[in-house]
């Protein structure tokens, strides 16, 4: 429930009440009837300021700060403290000096109406989204080649979507590709070229909206073809949104992210916000030694890791390799020709829940629940 500005002046729209309040500080009626109409549409209640003093007094408990062009100047004048998310309305197109008194309420935008009607109602739906606690972010890396980390992180996506809804952002744009491996490739909706070349916030919702999605879960791939140049901007505000959503989010990352700088490497992007992370290793005697290295580089990460190993007949057994390693055994399982007849199949890693790949899949799960943040 929202609190109403302390002031006879405040007005409030009846919507769906969120957890902290939108405070949108404007004496032009007419802008605020056309925010109180967007507000509607997205679900979210406003409390409104006349005053600048109102304003300044509801500043630091708001969610989400709308200053009208109108207020700005004056509010600027007051030097508000910092809010990470203030932004500037006004019916386009604003003056110039509307810019720049936006900098000195530390706006992040100026939106004009009505061209940014539809940006509008997705920052105020973000609002809503908000409200849910935040989703998870659990990473998946191999710790060498053919550790079958992708296929891996396949599993335990589909395991986690049975429960809840989960988001698979495949982010190694030479692996085999996620659609494949899951077989999303006739499912509709966009891939990274498309997501690239858009600019602006992403809303939860359409993110959510905008993936292909089966049976709960929502990914993120590469189209066929030369994978797109994917920037660091990319990847944070698309695993933002999908925690703002609520959804578990999981990464499929390269070797490459390991010890990467996040300029480098968008996938280091996505590793630094990993709350925890499984390397995936070979347990043979040429996967531990490189998956060595790959840990090694992972000790300077904040991140909880643990180890998942793939057995082979014969060779290392599991306890040895985390061992060796010095990480946690979290689960493993052993290598089955018929998880790679699946795959090829179009029918995904997981197609039976007592299967070993869907056990070690579901103790990922509990470890991440056990662990987390």
């Amino acid at each position: 429930m929202t609190t109403a500005i302390p002031t006879t002046a405040a007005r409030s729209h009846p919507g769906a009440p969120t957890t902290l309040p939108v405070l949108l500080a404007t004496r032009d009626d007419g802008l605020l009837d056309d925010v109180l109409r967007l507000a509607a549409a997205a679900g979210v209640t406003l409390d409104v300021a006349h005053d600048t003093g109102s304003a300044i007094r509801s500043w630091s408990a708001a969610a989400l700060v709308l200053v009208g062009s109108d207020l700005v100047e004056e509010l600027a004048e007051r030097r508000p403290s910092r809010h990470d998310d203030v932004h500037v309305i006004g019916v386009g197109p604003v003056p110039d000096r509307t810019f720049r008194a936006a900098l000195g309420v530390g706006a992040r935008a100026v939106v004009e109406l009505p061209e940014g009607e539809s940006w509008l109602v997705e920052l105020l739906g973000d609002v809503v989204d908000g409200g849910r606690a935040q989703g998870g972010v659990l990473g998946v890396m191999p710790g060498s080649g053919g550790a079958g980390a992708s296929t891996f992180a396949a599993a335990v996506a589909q395991v986690a979507a049975r429960s809840a809804p989960a988001v698979l952002l495949d982010l190694d744009p030479w692996g085999p590709g996620l659609g494949r491996t899951l077989g999303f490739d006739e499912v509709e909706g966009i891939r990274w070229d498309v997501l690239t070349a858009a600019s602006g916030r992403l809303a939860s919702r359409s993110l959510r909206a905008a993936l292909p999605t089966r049976d709960g879960l929502s990914l993120l791939t590469y189209g066929a073809g030369p994978p797109p140049t994917v920037d660091e901007g990319s990847v944070r505000e698309v695993v933002a949104a999908a925690q703002r959503a609520g959804d578990l989010v999981l990464l499929d990352l390269p070797r490459t992210s390991a010890g990467a700088t996040t300029g480098a490497d968008p996938a280091a992007a996505a590793l630094s916000r990993c709350e925890l992370l499984v390397l995936v290793v070979l347990g043979t005697v040429s996967g531990v030694a490189s998956a060595a290295r790959v840990a090694t580089r992972l000790a300077a990460e904040r991140a909880e890791v643990g180890v998942v190993v793939r057995t082979v007949s014969g060779a290392v057994a599991p306890e040895a390799v985390a061992g060796a390693l010095d990480l946690s055994l979290v689960a493993d399982y052993p290598s089955r020709r018929r998880v790679v007849e699946q795959v090829d199949l179009g029918l995904g890693p997981v197609r039976s829940s007592r299967s070993p790949l869907a056990r070690a899949a579901r103790d990922v799960l509990a470890w991440a629940a056990q662990v987390g943040p």
